[in-house]
Parts: structure tokens; C-alpha cells; sequence
């Protein structure tokens, strides 16, 4: 059986073990959760030019983790001094890509900053700096009865990796809150149109939450 192709946006690094030169590059966890999945891999060239066109060719996105967008993609006038790691080129093609997946109906899993492109992408706002951080902390989320996260997870809730200094601020109209921290965090939205659609805030391939990625290359078939 042919794998799915799931396209999955590149990070920019200044360097990489082995290569000379700058580098661009996908969490290896991801990718190999992925192909564990029966998925195909695809690690995209972060260029805004013929987006649409090139996620046709796609049977699935990933949008993952990263930095943090640039707090003017979403209207804020001042940028807190947490904010880290802004790229600009990245933005442009994390947020374009987002937008087509959405439009397209195509199956989309977003992770951490990914959620929160989909989010600044319809039209929803972050909060720079949350007053209680999840970084490097693993805790339980409650799931909503009636979301997909808990019909493909069979619970009501997960141990969840995370590793987000940011969150929510203004849920963009289309998308619906289904987890949240302990402390009220909102933790994973999914949307409102048809379609396969989960956005988490932890990080599923840190455990590895393998049913998540299974499920989601099982749409993508």
C-alpha cells in the first residue's frame, strides 16, 4: 500500500551535527512517528512561493513545534521579552500552509506553536506570556466527552508533554476548545467545519503518543 504523504513544514537551524552550512530539519521523533503511522514523510522547504500548489501534491500536514510567531501576526502592539525565536520566513509559510490545509479540508495534526498558528491563521490572538508556564512539565489533561482527541484516545484524559511558555489568548470563530490543564489552560482545540482536525499544545512525540499519529495518518489515507 502506497504511504500518504504528510508534509511537514522545516525548522531553520543554525547547524546541524554532520553539516557544514545551516540547516533545515524536523524532530526526528516526529517524523519517525510518522512513518511508524504507515505515513511518508515530507520535510517542506519553508518558502512561501506556490503553497497551495505544493501541499496538493499532500495527503496530510503536520504543522509542529517551533518558536514563536512574530507577535504582530496577530495585531499585539508591544512584544513581551519572552518571545524567542521569531522568523519571519517561517511564519509567512507555517501561517499560508495553515490556511490551505483549513480551506482544502486537508487533514491536519498541529503541535504546540502549530495550534497556534492555526489559531493567529483564522483570525484568533495568543497570549505572549502565560503567568503559569508549561515548560518541561508533564501533567494530566481532561478531555471533552465529545471531541475526537477522546474517541481515538478512548479516555477522558492524557499525560501530557508540555513545553509552551504561550496559550490562547482570542480562540479564533471555526475552532472549539476539547482540553485543558488543570489550571483552566486550554490545551488542544479541534474545529467546527467537517474535516480531520486536531490542534494539541503538548507534544504527543515526546512519550510517544503514537495513537495520535496513527489516527491522524489513517485520515490521511
Amino acid at each position: 500500500m502506497t504511504r500518504p504523504l504528510v508534509a511537514i513544514p522545516a525548522r531553520f537551524s543554525a547547524s546541524a551535527s554532520a553539516l557544514r552550512f545551516r540547516a533545515e530539519v524536523a524532530a526526528r521523533a516526529l517524523v519517525e512517528a510518522v512513518f511508524l503511522a504507515g505515513g511518508e514523510p515530507w520535510v517542506l522547504h519553508p518558502d512561501t512561493t506556490d503553497v497551495d500548489d505544493r501541499l496538493a501534491r499532500c495527503d496530510g500536514l503536520l504543522l509542529p513545534g517551533g518558536g514563536d510567531l512574530a507577535p504582530h501576526t496577530y495585531t499585539a502592539g508591544d512584544v513581551h521579552a519572552s518571545v524567542y525565536d521569531v522568523d519571519e520566513e517561517q511564519d509567512a509559510f507555517d501561517l499560508a500552509a495553515a490556511r490551505y490545509a483549513l480551506e482544502a479540508g486537508l487533514p491536519t495534526l498541529a503541535i504546540c506553536r502549530g495550534l497556534h498558528v492555526v489559531n493567529v491563521a483564522l483570525g484568533g490572538s495568543l497570549h505572549q506570556d502565560m503567568t503559569s508556564p508549561h515548560q518541561h512539565v508533564v501533567h494530566p489533561v481532561a478531555l471533552h466527552p465529545d471531541s475526537a482527541l477522546a474517541a481515538i484516545r478512548r479516555a477522558d484524559k492524557v499525560e501530557a508533554s508540555c513545553f509552551h511558555h504561550q496559550c490562547v489568548d482570542r480562540l479564533a470563530e471555526g475552532l472549539r476548545p476539547v482540553a485543558w490543564a488543570v489550571d483552566g489552560t486550554v490545551e488542544a482545540v479541534e474545529r467546527t467545519a467537517p474535516g480531520w482536525f486536531v490542534a494539541v499544545q503538548w507534544h504527543p512525540e515526546d512519550n510517544p503518543d503514537q495513537w495520535l499519529f496513527d489516527a491522524f495518518v489513517s485520515a490521511a489515507r
